[in-house]
């Protein structure tokens, strides 16, 4: 069994929040959105809206019975806008009536006076005006003011990525159905059902008890609905406690799109020195980070760029400051990654920067500073287990990396308008929330009594597999067969007080804690077994559903077993809690050991790019990758695969584009590229490095949601190289993503530089002529 869930989904079998039946009774949500990106709030009209057919009740601020407050880090996100609005898109209202048309025909009706005022879209103008989520950080190891004197060679630049619209399948939504006792029960579309249920809670001013979170599946999550699923639910949950009715909401795509935020888009100042051998002595960053409107988990984002500031590169001598700057769009959040892609792309860039300065492939520069076992990262905490190194050594020989750049060169000799471009790219990970407290999980597990088993944990399944990989942890440690086995939804009455599905840990610590009761349940059986067929303990095992003693099988089986300890009052039930072990860190010092383990890779990429077009393909993409002792091959291969396709759409085509004024002008499909298989990459080969794993990872098997993602950024530096082989002495700046257009800058740049002038020459000509 590779996967649980693609026979069902393939049949349409699969159940998400929309497919849930509806009940009579259901009234229907809309919500109405602030018209500009920052004004004060001077009057909401809603008498024409109301008198509207079908409406039922319009909420606003002052609806709400508890607090209308649902930031998390920090306490500045309200559900619904009171006094001011920050974003264009901020909730002002939510619309109930009896059919979903009605509740929108009902927002055309509503007006709204607000008072406009100035607008920040920069995050470098919002930190030059003290508009700050938190106060600045830095991660600091040496000494690199001292060190730029000892430097050979130093380069300074600014490096800019741009942000990455989530573009699940599944768009944001919830159902909210009023329970006895005055609480309400939440179908949610969320990656953390206790962020949905401890944030509704405080809106309805309840204890968390009277608000249970259900979610069987997603269709897809990518980080966005970590913490921006909340609104959704937050809201359909108001809608039913306040009238007693369900209520269902779904945003549709252009709203989602519309009212949600991004991966945060960075700007970014680099300063790297290195010594006469190309070593780096000495990096100094400065990242401004767009935030949005509100913290959201921005500061947390931000403090995982500063983690991995300096990838899989060792420097003795790093300052790396963080600022979250404040501005008037959607509050940006969590995308795969959570920050480090916007670290690593830097200080690639710098490294790129050096290397064309220098006159050399980039290459040489990188496998001269990869980590090396016990090197320290500028948090303090050594590298355990490195398998840097390796993973390069073992991507050249497996793919004959001198051969791939002979290749290239030779095409570009051979090609004047066609040019080819290749690059490595190395990855290192660290596993783990960052904060340290997240850093637990529980499972409960009840054998029932004819030998089939039900886990319920909080991890959230949307897509990943990972329910598929609790199963398997579960039939492997009873000694059972995985169809003996259902995951059921994740549900915060059966588990509480769960870390959200993400930071690539929800496999290992929902793992673990499913391992560890399962662990429980085998001992208890197994001491009955003794008792019960005087067996040697020491002896007795499970395995494939029989009964051994010393190997060889008894008189009864699983399913014999189970009964027998069922009808002798053996307790078939067990709740396991799991907190990794050994981590700790500290914010005021910014040091510690803030993760688990770290996961290592390299990936060879190339590419060809169209020189009169500025269009370009993506030829192969060949990956070695540091799985540990992977025990699903076929889901880790698939979470490669997915992620570099998606790391290749936020380095080339996926361009997040906002007005002056805030408008988001990407807002739709028709306006916004996503890759789809011409985008793939026509190669893409994945080696399994052979490592030992680690004993923090479930069963050995590391980590693999986020890593891939990075593999990406290899393409927008190979795109840079076959734009340089067409055009040498081109100035390009590190910008992301290069999309055809900025291709085609690259290729011309003087061209374009006066295209107004061949314009105006052009339609002279042509004017002339007739």
């Amino acid at each position: 069994m590779n996967h649980l869930d693609p026979q069902r989904h393939v049949r349409g079998e699969s159940q998400y929040l929309d497919d849930v039946p509806t009940q009579q009774g259901t009234l229907y949500a809309a919500v109405f959105e602030s018209p500009l990106a920052h004004g004060k709030l001077l009057n909401l009209d809603l008498s024409a809206a109301l008198a509207a057919p079908g409406v039922v009740r319009i909420l606003t601020a002052e609806d709400i019975p508890g607090y209308n407050q649902i930031g998390g880090i920090v306490p500045d996100e309200p559900l619904l806008a009171e006094g001011h609005v920050h974003f264009r898109g901020q909730p002002l209202a939510l619309v109930l009536a009896r059919h979903e048309h009605q509740a929108h025909a009902a927002l055309k009706l509503i007006k709204v006076e607000l008072d406009p005022l100035p607008i920040i879209t920069d995050p470098r103008v919002a930190a030059a005006q003290g508009e700050l989520i938190v106060p600045p950080r830095t991660f600091k190891i040496g000494d690199s003011g001292a060190a730029w004197a000892s430097c050979a060679h130093v380069f300074e630049g600014v490096a800019e990525s741009g942000g990455q619209e989530h573009l699940y399948i599944e768009t944001q939504g919830a159902y909210a159905f009023p329970t006895e006792m005055g609480g309400v029960r939440v179908i949610s579309s969320t990656q953390g059902p206790t962020a949905v249920q401890r944030h509704t809670a405080h809106v309805l001013g309840l204890g968390m008890h009277r608000v249970e979170v259900d979610v069987t599946r997603l269709g897809g999550g990518f980080g966005g609905k970590e913490d921006q699923a909340t609104p959704w639910g937050a809201l359909a949950a108001l809608g039913a406690f306040v009238t007693k009715k369900p209520v269902k909401l779904v945003l549709d795509r252009m709203a989602d799109m519309r009212m949600t935020g991004k991966r945060h888009p960075y700007s970014s100042d680099f300063k790297i020195g290195f010594d006469e051998h190309l070593k780096i002595v000495a990096y100094e960053v400065t990242f401004f980070q767009n935030a949005g409107a509100a913290a959201d988990l921005s500061p947390a984002v931000m403090e995982r760029t500063l983690f991995h500031a300096t990838n899989s590169y060792f420097v003795p001598n790093v300052t790396a400051t963080a600022f979250s700057c404040r501005t008037n769009l959607p509050p940006n959040t969590a995308f795969r990654g959570f920050g480090g892609p916007q670290g690593m792309f830097v200080i690639e860039s710098a490294i790129a920067k050096a290397a064309e300065e220098l006159g050399i492939p980039a290459c040489e520069i990188q496998r001269k500073n990869l980590l090396r076992e016990n090197d320290l990262f500028s948090y303090r905490q050594p590298a355990e287990m490195c398998h840097a190194e390796q993973a390069w050594d073992t991507a050249a020989q497996q793919y004959d990396l001198a051969s791939l750049r002979a290749e290239v060169e030779q095409f570009n000799q051979q090609n004047k308008l066609f040019k080819k471009g290749f690059a490595v790219m190395p990855i290192c990970f660290g596993i783990s929330f960052t904060k340290t407290p997240m850093n637990q999980a529980r499972a409960l597990v009840h054998i029932y009594s004819d030998g089939s088993v039900g886990i319920s944990t909080g991890a959230v399944e949307m897509g990943q597999g990972v329910n598929t990989k609790i199963a398997s942890v579960a039939a492997r440690t009873l000694g059972i067969s995985i169809n003996r086995v259902k995951v059921e939804s994740t549900n915060t009455t059966r588990v509480a007080n769960t870390s959200p599905s993400a930071a690539s840990a929800t496999a290992d610590l929902n793992g673990k804690a499913t391992e560890m009761a399962c662990a429980a349940l085998r001992e208890r059986l197994l001491r009955h077994a003794e008792v019960e067929y005087t067996l040697n303990y020491e002896g007795i095992e499970i395995k494939g559903e029989e009964v051994l003693a010393a190997g060889i099988p008894t008189e009864t089986n699983w399913e014999k077993l189970v009964s027998s300890a069922f009808w002798k009052r053996v307790c078939l039930t067990e709740n396991a809690h799991y907190a990794t072990p050994d981590l700790h860190f500290d914010a005021t010092t910014n040091t510690g050991h803030p993760f688990a383990y770290h996961v290592y890779g390299t990936a060879f990429t190339t590419v060809t790019v169209d020189c009169l077009r500025g269009t370009y393909t993506v030829d192969a993409m060949r990956i070695a990758h540091d799985f540990g002792q992977s025990f699903n091959e076929v889901i880790d291969r698939g979470q490669i695969e997915g992620g570099a396709v998606q790391g290749i759409g936020w380095m080339t085509m996926e361009e997040i584009a906002y007005n002056e004024e805030g408008r988001l002008l990407s807002n739709s499909l028709n306006s916004y590229k996503i890759p789809d298989i011409y985008a793939a990459p026509k190669v893409l080969d994945v080696h399994f490095l052979d490592t030992p794993g680690h004993p923090k990872a479930i069963l050995r098997s590391k980590a693999v949601g986020e890593p891939p993602l990075m593999y990406g950024i290899g393409t927008y530096f190979a795109l840079r190289g076959a734009v340089r082989a067409f055009q040498p002495e081109v100035q390009l700046p590190f910008s992301a993503p290069m999309t055809p257009e900025k291709v085609l800058k690259g290729l011309y740049p003087e061209f374009l530089a006066n295209r107004n002038t061949w314009i105006s020459t052009a339609t002279a000509v042509t004017s002339a002529s007739f």
